[in-house]
């Protein structure tokens, strides 16, 4: 697997990121450590993790995983955001709960150190300036090595990063938003602003949940049972059939089947190829709930589409652009004229 820098640090990450979310609920401990072990093996060195996954449970899964590794070879991210508890200062990014959230992800990683703290969203009961000086603190003190940002607009991480300069403080390093072949609107402002401030991108949901992986086909009328799109479509999450079952989705689909067929690989490979060479992104967070999932997600790494075939999944995907973006974009090839 191949190595790069996130964002302008001097860190370097695979360019695939292992992400724990189902450990703990979909994934058993031991299928979670086979995984683990596994990713290893192949050169994966990047995991990441939330508190709120599972309550916890992934991070205590990872941490017991960890405890007989060398920890220096790993670089492992969690976030800090959610609610973790009933009480009123159990969710949010109040100092309070920021340097109490990072006192229990440290406990259950089983670490002295986080290399990737992440706010897992805006919180906008809370002055940013406390945020970022909390989190600068953590920094200072060596308990986080680096400060990233996740579910958040342009606007929101480009005042964050001013701020920090303004301040001396520790800006983001990295920016954990969705993107994929089905959800391209990152590149609109978010993806801008992290090339322009050297922000390292580490996309979740490649796949989209599924819709990507190659179990679903024009024609379906509703998703497979026990798939993630199924339990989207029950829970109310961004994935559910409704959703996604038009169109655009099943051009991009029928592209995708197309694409693989042509470059002897799987949809899979090919999605998650697509969006590990996009410019500007570090490394996507595959989610597999299983060995199956991981060995097929692995086969997406070291080698690159042929600019033919890659233009091809550009077009299918390619969305109208929605006010101002669609002005901006006249503007700029009028320039260029």
């Amino acid at each position: 697997m191949n190595y790069r820098y996130l964002g302008k640090t001097g860190m370097k990450v695979s360019e695939l990121c292992l992400g724990a979310m189902t450990y703990g609920r979909e994934t058993d401990e031991e299928t979670s450590n086979q995984i683990l072990d596994r990713f290893l093996d192949a050169g994966g060195n990047f995991i990441d993790t939330a508190d709120v996954y599972t309550n916890g449970i992934s991070e205590e899964i990872l941490g017991r995983w960890l405890k007989d590794k060398n920890r220096e070879d790993f670089v492992i991210a969690t976030k800090v955001r959610w609610p973790m508890g009933d009480g009123p200062n159990q969710v949010g990014l109040s100092r309070k709960h920021i340097l109490a959230g990072v006192e229990s992800s440290l406990r259950r990683l089983g670490t002295d150190y986080i290399d990737i703290y992440q706010i897992h969203g805006w919180d906008p009961g809370t002055e940013l300036e406390e945020t970022m000086s909390a989190l600068n603190s953590l920094v200072q003190r060596g308990v986080v090595r680096y400060i990233g940002a996740s579910n958040v607009s342009g606007w929101q991480l480009q005042k964050a990063i001013d701020l920090s300069h303004r301040m001396g403080w520790e800006p983001f390093t990295c920016l954990q938003s969705l993107y994929n072949l089905l959800d391209r609107s990152i590149e609109w402002e978010l993806l801008p602003v992290c090339e322009n401030e050297g922000v390292g991108v580490i996309p979740w949901s490649p796949l989209r949940g599924g819709w990507l992986s190659g179990q679903y086909r024009r024609g379906m009328s509703a998703p497979p049972k026990g798939s993630r799109v199924e339990a989207a479509s029950k829970h109310g999450w961004s994935e559910a059939w409704d959703i996604y079952d038009n169109e655009h989705t099943w051009n991009v689909i029928d592209t995708l089947f197309a694409v693989a067929e042509e470059a002897e690989k799987t949809p899979a490979q090919v999605a998650l190829n697509w969006v590990i060479n996009r410019p500007g992104v570090t490394a996507p967070i595959i989610g597999v709930r299983t060995m199956e999932h991981l060995e097929d997600n692995l086969g997406a790494a070291g080698w690159a589409l042929d600019d033919e075939l890659l233009a091809r999944l550009n077009q299918a995907s390619e969305q109208p652009l929605p006010y101002p973006y669609d002005a901006i974009a006249r503007s700029q090839a009028q320039r260029g004229r």
